[in-house]
């Protein structure tokens, strides 16, 4: 089981950009994927989440109004947009998943996760 992130970049203030969470060896329609950051000295946060079936999404409260989540059954891959990015924004990102057709409110561990794609923010 692999997860391997990519799309991340450097940004300025106020701009976008959309991360990939692809699924490598295995098929991720029955799993979870839950998108996390760790900035610099600070405990890792789960930014969104989507199960499996796309029914059920949750964002962190600081994204929840810039962020979006969704997924490609056909791509094998999930995605999170991010807008009107802040410098706080800036972190490393990481996609997991999980094999349960729980909705996101109900998940608690994932077992699967990729390397991380760095974010940065700054003018």
């Amino acid at each position: 089981v692999q997860l391997v992130e990519s799309g991340g970049g450097l940004v300025k203030p106020g701009g976008s950009l959309r991360l990939s969470c692809t699924a490598s060896g295995f098929s991720a329609d029955y799993y979870a994927i839950g998108w996390f950051r760790q900035a610099p000295g600070k405990e890792r946060e789960e930014v969104a989440c989507i199960n499996a079936s796309g029914a059920s999404k949750k964002f962190a409260d600081s994204v929840k109004d810039r962020f979006a989540i969704s997924r490609d059954y056909a791509k094998n891959t999930a995605y999170l947009e991010m807008h009107n990015l802040k410098p706080e924004d800036t972190a490393v990102y990481y996609c997991a998943g999980v094999r349960t057709s729980s909705s996101c409110y109900r998940i608690y561990e994932y077992d699967a996760w990729g390397q991380g794609t760095q974010v940065t923010v700054s003018s």
